[in-house]
């Protein structure tokens, strides 16, 4: 393409937040390509001579990678209004449970009593609709996936 690569078309498609799918095609492809193509959106990337079926086949995984990225969108969005409502404080304690810290330490830490914290906790299920930590684990994992991982480490 004249003026722009394919590989910085790329790139600013998601910078700019576009969820369009995108199949990378090239004649001069390597693997550090491939992959920093993969990295800015790309569903399939694809080196030239392209045969038809091929080409199709690759279509099709990008027509389910738009799919499967407006289900993950919509999960998202669905988590992290569940997660609106809770208060900066029953926030703070939700991302140390996940974070692995018993009660007894975050109340020590946060300087309240341990029934307080266990309050917290409870409101913090029941708002969330959770009914296992696990279940808030996949929650906050769904909700916003790289704060909840900081939070999980």
């Amino acid at each position: 393409m004249p003026g722009m690569g394919g590989l910085a078309l790329l790139q600013r498609l998601k910078g700019e937040g576009s969820r369009l799918a995108s199949i990378m095609i090239t004649g001069q492809g390597d693997v550090p390509m491939a992959v920093e193509a993969m990295r800015a959106g790309a569903a399939d990337f694809i080196e030239k001579p392209i045969r038809r079926d091929e080409l199709f086949v690759s279509i099709e995984h990008a027509l389910e990678h738009i799919r499967d990225s407006g289900k993950l969108s919509v999960r998202r969005e669905a988590a992290a209004t569940r997660l609106a409502g809770l208060t900066a404080r029953q926030r703070q304690i939700m991302e140390l449970v996940l974070a692995g810290h018993p009660s007894k330490n975050i109340a020590a830490d946060l300087g309240i009593s341990q029934r307080t914290v266990e309050n917290h906790r409870a409101a913090v299920m029941k708002k969330t609709g959770s009914h296992s930590l696990s279940a808030l684990i996949r929650l906050a994992l769904a909700a916003d996936p790289g704060t909840a991982l900081q939070s999980l480490r």
